[in-house]
């Protein structure tokens, strides 16, 4: 399926793609920031459970529908930037609760963020999946690596797929902790946690018109 040169450069490829800020990035940092460590790894789950629907897509033909039809593209990309940009508007518009985040912080109990926690992990799920552009990427790299005359290339591309989220585990653990070791080391930050909800929330919203106004790679 794939020699093992090129097998090392489809990681250290994905580790630089992953290494670049975009939407992903900034969702699990400011999460990480805000929150701790906790948040921002769960943050990071439901990013690459978006990925995983992608591959899988991607797999099945269902991304090579979005590669080829303007009008599906559309459509996923409308819901995308509709979905970037509420969130946006919702991180901008957000209550400054740093105290009640202090208190959060302090305690153990488990139903104390249970909530929070499964809303994050469905806000970075949602942020791939409505995101044709993670579609039209995975079909756009992960062929390169899978030789022409592979006879089952579609078990190939799930099985890079599958590799490259594996692959972007450590990267985005990264991330993550620096974003959490932001707010355990700069005591300043805590009680101007509502900035950072205002600059989360204007990236959002940055992001989310940068989606609508895009054309369909190849276009």
């Amino acid at each position: 399926m794939i020699e093992l040169h090129q097998l090392l450069m489809f990681v250290a490829a994905g580790w630089l793609l992953n290494l670049t800020p975009g939407p992903d990035v900034f969702y699990m940092v400011s999460h990480a920031a805000r929150q701790g460590m906790r948040a921002g790894l769960v943050a990071s789950a439901g990013i690459t459970a978006g990925c995983m629907v992608h591959v899988a897509a991607a797999a099945l033909g269902v991304g090579a529908l979005l590669a080829a039809s303007a009008t599906a593209f559309t459509v996923l990309k409308w819901l995308g930037a509709a979905y970037l940009m509420w969130m946006g508007i919702k991180l901008l518009f957000a209550k400054n609760d740093s105290k009640l985040l202090a208190q959060d912080a302090r305690e153990t109990g488990i139903s104390a963020g249970s909530i929070s926690l499964a809303r994050i992990f469905w806000g970075g799920f949602w942020t791939n999946v409505l995101n044709p552009k993670v579609a039209i990427f995975f079909l756009a790299f992960i062929p390169q690596f899978i030789s022409p005359d592979y006879a089952h290339k579609s078990l190939a591309f799930a099985a890079l797929g599958l590799l490259f989220n594996i692959n972007a585990i450590p990267v985005n653990a990264l991330w993550v902790y620096m974003g959490s070791s932001l707010a355990r080391r700069a005591g300043w930050l805590r009680p101007r946690l509502h900035w950072l909800d205002r600059t989360a929330g204007a990236m959002f919203i940055g992001f989310g018109l940068k989606l609508a106004l895009s054309e369909k790679p190849g276009t």
